[in-house]
């Protein structure tokens, strides 16, 4: 195994880190000056805007990934790793499918919980997958998300206007602090954590499935 101080973690996500930070940044200013509702939608959960970190996953995932295993760190056996990999993201829809099956409001904080504890279980098989890769993609990914939710904190209290602060339907009135911790702080450090490390890793192994074919081809 190679120790290569460029592939440590800390060395590894520093300038995705930087780039997330400046297209949070972005996302806040251009919903903050109304600009392009489908590159900056102010809708709850983000509405699928075209700018936002959540379409960097993919890109860090596979770059992370590509050169871990050029340094030697790739995952022992490709086939376990994609298999831990897919499980570990089909575990929270299908505990949604199962909650909105017994009857459970999409809305409701129960099935929030559910989310919530998938989300815990998934993150912690993801990260068996390839461990390499899953210790940088959670370093990643409290790196991005972490700048989010004190973005979140200050458009909370002062009530921006943005997809921010902006709860989902249905959620009953609250204190700020309980509609940031709420909307905030628990989606942010378990849902989006699962989300990175578990999306990230998907492409990284195919991104060392890649180079690995790519040595032995040489």
């Amino acid at each position: 195994m190679s120790d290569d101080a460029s592939v440590r973690p800390g060395n590894l996500i520093l300038v995705p880190a930087v780039i997330s930070l400046a297209v949070t940044l972005l996302r806040l200013v251009g919903e903050l000056q109304g600009w392009s509702p489908r590159l900056f939608s102010k809708e709850a959960g983000g509405g699928g805007a075209l700018v936002g970190i959540s379409w960097l996953v993919p890109v860090f995932g596979a770059w992370f990934g590509w050169k871990l295993a050029k340094a030697g760190q790739g995952p022992g056996a490709i086939g376990r790793a994609i298999g831990l990999t897919i499980l570990a993201f089909a575990i929270v829809p299908a505990l949604g499918f199962s909650a909105n099956a017994l009857g459970m409001s999409q809305q409701s904080l129960s099935t929030f919980a559910v989310y919530v504890v998938g989300a815990i279980v998934g993150l912690v098989l993801g990260l068996r997958a390839w461990p390499a890769l899953g210790r940088t993609l959670l370093a990643y990914a409290f790196a991005a998300r972490v700048p989010v939710v004190l973005v979140m904190l200050a458009a909370i209290l002062g009530n921006w206007g943005t997809h921010y602060d902006v709860p989902s339907p249905g959620l009953p009135a609250m204190a700020p602090l309980s509609k940031w911790l709420l909307i905030g702080v628990l989606p942010q450090m378990t849902i989006w954590i699962w989300f990175t490390v578990v999306v990230g890793s998907l492409f990284g192994i195919l991104a060392a499935a890649v180079a690995r074919r790519g040595r032995a081809a040489a």
